[in-house]
């Protein structure tokens, strides 16, 4: 048993430096080494000629020129350029492997969805699964030399069971100046749609299930398509090549070992083997082989992706799962486990050792007992008893805050308390106007008050411009009546014709309250008699219709005075004013 195990063992550790001497032979170190050769003798070259063919003062002027070199050849920025090229092209690699077609995830869902173990039914299945390898094909097969040389032409792929003649010829007939890749995928999608027509698809959603999974990989095929197509600028490829070389010329002068008896500054010592400058040679120019390795992987080279096992594989694994696999499934039966709640699968000697239970890194913290018991907050206390003490003292304090109001509150105000609210002043009209400032906040305040009013009277109904008001009658043409509604309003005309206009407020310089005569028209017209005040606003500025002495009013006499001028012409309209109160009642 136990010369088992060690033979065992030996074989693994043959087989590991077997791998290991293959990786040598078949990794970047292959690339490298030729390169690392040239370096390494044209240092030693380079070291001779200074101390053995030099005189002293050809000696001084390279030791001056090897210090120039050693302190500015760190103005290079290698470690910068090479690694954000690096990072592209990494990233750039890893993509394309992410965007090879594999067609796992299709034959799974043909296999499903596609019903019927007849021979129909059977044609169907793999005919689309051959489809779907043909894409991947002939994608492969344009970015990818190695697949190219194994199918150089279309004839290679009719020979290869990839395409029928017949399948051949509708290429030929549709041959157009691009790549056709694309063409046996729209094959694939009329043929899943004949199907489900045909009833071997069941559901409409399975289908779209099926062509979604089929788009997923025709979009992989399109992207390695624009990968082969949009390649990293060459630009870009060439500075980050010049600075690497040109990075290990200035060292091949800068890094030698000067004579420690002139006591140079940073060369006390005298080394043969430049130990770190070899190193860092190996880990710049393979970084930089790194990425010109992986700037295209579809080549040939033994780092690069193997296309022609993919091809191989897909399409041994697809057709073996849409026919031979199709609807054959094993014999349901009870597992080894039924019967117990927490199952534990066996270990194997070699694995026994990591048979040991994980709850989290903080499981085995222990605490003790008076650590674990909670603390009060001192700020919640502190709050607590403030808030208890400002209680005690509002109180005894006279002092009230104003309450808080948003937009909703202020809606049920009135309009006069809104406007002083915002500042406006409240008395600007006399006694009288205090008194009907007082009876409207009165009347406003709740939201009852506010709802039972009507809409013209609501507070902000006035807040949009209205049209004017006029006692001219509104003539239409000859052969054309009224229309029903302005009727209605023809109607009120014996009530309201008697209305007249009187100025609102002083405070609105552009604005007159429609009031009624006499409180008559109130009773006779029930609805006149909810209308309280309705200011109409209209625009002043133009003044040519208005009557003469409100135009010498508007040119010369400031709002203030428009009580005093009318009262002194004795103008109709200011009778309204005394009877302001009765009107209202």
């Amino acid at each position: 048993m136990t010369v088992t195990y060690s033979s065992q063992v030996a074989n693994a550790r043959l087989g590991s430096f077997s791998r290991l001497l293959l990786c040598w032979r078949g990794s970047i170190y292959k690339l490298l080494y030729g390169e690392f050769l040239i370096f390494l003798i044209c240092y030693y070259i380079i070291r001779f000629i200074y101390r053995m063919a030099l005189t002293d003062d050809q000696q001084v002027i390279f030791e001056k020129l090897t210090l120039y070199c050693n302190s500015y050849i760190q103005l290079i920025p290698i470690s910068f350029v090479l690694g954000f090229y690096v990072t592209l092209v990494v990233t750039r690699w890893w993509n394309q492997y992410e965007n090879l077609p594999w067609p796992d995830r299709l034959m799974n869902l043909v296999s499903c969805f596609v019903e019927g173990k007849d021979e129909q039914g059977r044609l169907l299945r793999r005919t689309l699964m051959r489809y779907a390898n043909l894409g991947n094909v002939l994608i492969l097969r344009s970015v990818s030399a190695a697949v190219y040389k194994r199918f150089p032409s279309p004839q290679h792929l009719v020979k290869a069971g990839f395409m029928t003649p017949s399948e051949h010829k509708h290429l030929q007939k549709l041959s157009l100046p691009h790549n056709s890749f694309w063409m046996p995928w729209v094959w694939f999608a009329n043929l899943s749609t004949k199907a489900w027509i045909g009833g071997r698809i069941r559901d409409p959603v399975l289908l779209q299930s099926l062509l979604n999974e089929m788009n997923t990989l025709r979009t992989q095929c399109g992207q390695l398509y624009a990968y082969d197509w949009i390649s990293i600028p060459l630009v870009y490829t060439q500075v980050v090549t010049v600075a690497v070389y040109s990075f290990f010329l200035a060292c091949l002068i800068g890094r030698q070992f000067l004579n420690p008896a002139k006591a140079y500054p940073g060369h006390e010592m005298d080394l043969v083997v430049p130990l770190f400058t070899f190193l860092q040679f190996l880990f710049y120019a393979g970084w930089l082989k790194v990425a010109e390795q992986l700037i295209n992987p579809f080549g040939e080279d033994d780092d690069d992706f193997e296309t022609n096992w993919i091809v191989d594989r897909s399409l041994q694994v697809s057709l073996l799962a849409v026919d031979e696999m199709h609807q054959d499934l094993p014999p349901m039966e009870r597992d080894m486990y039924w019967n117990e709640p927490e199952p534990h699968p066996p270990y194997t000697a070699a694995s026994a050792q990591s048979r040991r239970p994980f709850f989290g890194s903080t499981f085995n913290i222990s605490l003790d007992k008076e650590d674990m018991e909670f603390q009060p907050d001192p700020e919640e206390e502190e709050s607590a008893h403030t808030g208890i003490a400002g209680r005690f003292r509002g109180l005894q304090s006279h002092d009230r805050q104003p309450p808080r109001t948003n937009s909703k509150t202020k809606l049920l105000w009135p309009k006069k308390e809104v406007l002083s609210h915002e500042g406006q002043p409240k008395n600007l009209g006399g006694v009288g106007q205090d008194t009907s400032d007082q009876e409207d906040s009165e009347a406003w305040k709740g939201e009852d008050a506010f709802k039972s009013t009507v809409l013209y009277g609501r507070s902000g109904y006035h807040s949009a411009p209205q049209t004017p008001l006029s006692h001219t009658p509104m003539v239409f043409p000859p052969g054309q009546s009224a229309p029903s509604s302005f009727h209605k309003v023809l109607d009120m005309d014996d009530t309201v014709k008697d209305q007249s206009l009187q100025p609102a407020t002083p405070r609105s310089k552009k604005s007159f309250e429609l009031l009624p005569e006499s409180a008559g028209a109130s009773t006779e017209y029930p609805e006149v008699s909810h209308m309280r005040r309705k200011t109409v606003e209209f625009n002043l500025t133009d003044m040519s219709e208005a009557p003469e002495h409100l135009r010498e009013l508007h040119v010369g006499q400031s709002t203030s005075n428009i009580h005093t001028i009318l009262k002194d012409r004795g103008d109709p309209y200011w009778a309204l004013e005394n009877n302001r109160d009765e009107a209202h009642s």
